[in-house]
């Protein structure tokens, strides 16, 4: 395993009260939903006030990491289906991964919208920061999400220079850049034709103007600064259009960011690894693995 770096080890991101979450007092709770948890697990986490990473390390690490974010629809993280599934998946590639619980929006955080996006920076940077210590290799700090986790990462990847907080530490020299992105069935956009209705909600409450809609909508984001990009999405998806993604990737492909763009006939929304299994979408992970290849990353 890595040296310094253990499995399962959690690391809180803020050495603090994270920025804007002064005076919030949050009780954490973990829902189990599925039906049986001998199949399979479905936890999902509210009341996020100590936003942190879980380390999954790999046996082999190869020195490639990215930093988790799972879907929830900003009301909640789903821990298992978008966490510790496609950590566990990924870590048989070789690849170390951060689960990101992430604070929500709508816990009465100062500043709802910026939050997410100020936990995201930090974690990219800490896993940066520490990279040498960790074993892991400084330019191969990747960052993926799904659903709402991938508006986390798509605002992470278009609008990484953006100044969310006042540095709190050496951590906060280093950039937040990812150097490669994966964004799953991702919600990326604002705009009320294509948003997906909850997580808008949660994020800019119930009547945001046009300026807040397009200040978190990716798309408006988009320039050479951008780092490569992995997105797939399912045609049938019926919570978030697939407008988000074929938006995006028409933005990027057009400002010449090397990106693919995987949309499957049928899949749905929130399939992640296991629902995916015997639909047209079951491919992504393979295409993914394949991607990875191409650039050097596995």
């Amino acid at each position: 395993m890595s040296h310094g770096l253990t499995h399962l080890q959690e690391i809180p991101l803020w050495p603090d009260v994270p920025p804007g979450s002064e005076g919030v007092s949050l009780t954490e709770i973990i829902e189990e939903r599925s039906p049986d948890t001998t199949i399979f697990m479905d936890r999902a986490v509210t009341g996020i006030g100590n936003p942190r990473l879980i380390a999954w390390v790999p046996e082999k690490p190869n020195g490639t990491s990215v930093v988790l974010a799972p879907g929830g629809g900003y009301v909640r993280v789903v821990l298992d289906k978008e966490g510790i599934e496609i950590a566990q998946w990924l870590n048989s590639l070789g690849v170390t991964v951060f689960i990101l619980l992430y604070r929500l929006p709508g816990e009465g955080h100062a500043n709802r919208s910026l939050v997410p996006l100020q936990d995201a920076q930090r974690a990219l940077r800490l896993v940066r920061a520490n990279a040498a210590v960790w074993g892991l290799a400084a330019d191969r700090v990747g960052a993926m999400g799904c659903s709402a986790g991938g508006h986390v990462i798509g605002t992470l990847a278009t609008m990484y220079q953006r100044e969310t907080y006042t540095a709190q530490d050496a951590a906060d020299a280093v950039s937040p850049r990812p150097d490669f992105v994966a964004l799953i069935y991702a919600v990326l956009t604002m705009d009320e034709r294509w948003a997906h209705p909850g997580s808008r909600l949660n994020l800019l409450g119930e009547a945001p103007n046009t300026a807040e809609v397009d200040a978190w909508s990716c798309e408006k984001y988009v320039g050479t600064h951008v780092p490569p990009c992995f997105i797939e999405h399912a045609a049938d998806d019926a919570s978030v259009p697939v407008e988000n993604s074929v938006h995006l990737y028409n933005a990027l492909h057009h400002v010449g960011v090397p990106t693919a763009l995987h949309v499957f006939e049928a899949g749905g929304h929130g399939h992640g690894i296991r629902l995916a299994r015997g639909k047209p979408v079951e491919a992504w992970t393979g295409l993914f693995a394949d991607w990875l290849r191409v650039h050097k990353l596995l």
